[in-house]
């Protein structure tokens, strides 16, 4: 919205110092989140770590589903543009233009704490690492370094959400492999390691798969017959 009154200098002034207030709760919010979890936040933890009163928390907000929703949208708007300044490669990894990124705020560790609450933010940044991860996938058949999928876009789905559900259970990863999945590229190689060795290798014999996807398929044609 314009300055109703851009001549006024005395207002630009508030609005500027309003605006660095907001920017203070929003990030007091978000570190709070990420450690506590949304649920377990009050306004007014928040509004003591910013150090203003919890009324201007409401001012700004409206309510902490409000500020909720505005943290999610600025970690939306920070990971793309971490993705705009960073080249990350042909990774499989969604998550690495943060790992790479510098900031004060734990990004990651907000996203492993709120993705599971769900929001249309949550999804909207989960649908950009799956179209993130398709454009690598694609580029890396390109040069011969993966095997082509018979569904590319299922298989992105499925890597996506792996490394999700690992960033999400990243305490157990730490606590199991002395892998930081909320750390930089390094910190995570405990996890890789062994994740690699499955994506390059596999698990079950070739022979076994191709009997249970055969059985999986019809048993999906038939349900899709008698439904």
């Amino acid at each position: 919205m314009s300055d109703p009154n851009p001549g006024d200098g005395h207002d630009r002034s508030v609005a500027d110092a309003d605006k660095t207030a907001r920017a203070r709760i929003r990030d007091a919010a978000i570190r709070r989140f990420a450690r506590d979890g949304v649920a377990a936040t009050s306004l007014k933890a928040i509004a003591a770590d910013a150090g203003v009163s919890p009324p201007l928390v409401v001012h700004h907000f409206g309510s902490k589903d409000g500020l909720r929703a505005a943290c999610d949208e600025y970690v939306n708007e920070l990971t793309w543009r971490m993705k705009s300044r960073l080249d990350s490669g042909l990774s499989t990894d969604p998550l690495s233009s943060i790992r790479q990124a510098q900031t004060d705020l734990p990004i990651l560790e907000y996203i492993a704490r709120t993705i599971p609450d769900g929001s249309e933010h949550a999804d909207a940044l989960v649908d950009s690492m799956v179209e993130d991860t398709l454009r690598y996938m694609a580029a890396a058949e390109a040069e011969g370094l993966v095997r082509p999928a018979e569904n590319p876009r299922e298989r992105a789905v499925v890597l996506v959400l792996w490394q999700l559900g690992a960033l999400v259970l990243h305490e157990q990863a730490r606590r199991l492999l002395g892998a930081d999945l909320t750390g930089p590229s390094l910190a995570t190689i405990r996890f890789w390691l062994p994740a690699g060795e499955i994506l390059a290798y596999g698990v079950l014999d070739p022979e076994r798969f191709e009997e249970i996807r055969a059985a999986s398929l019809a048993a999906l044609a038939r349900e899709e017959t008698e439904g």
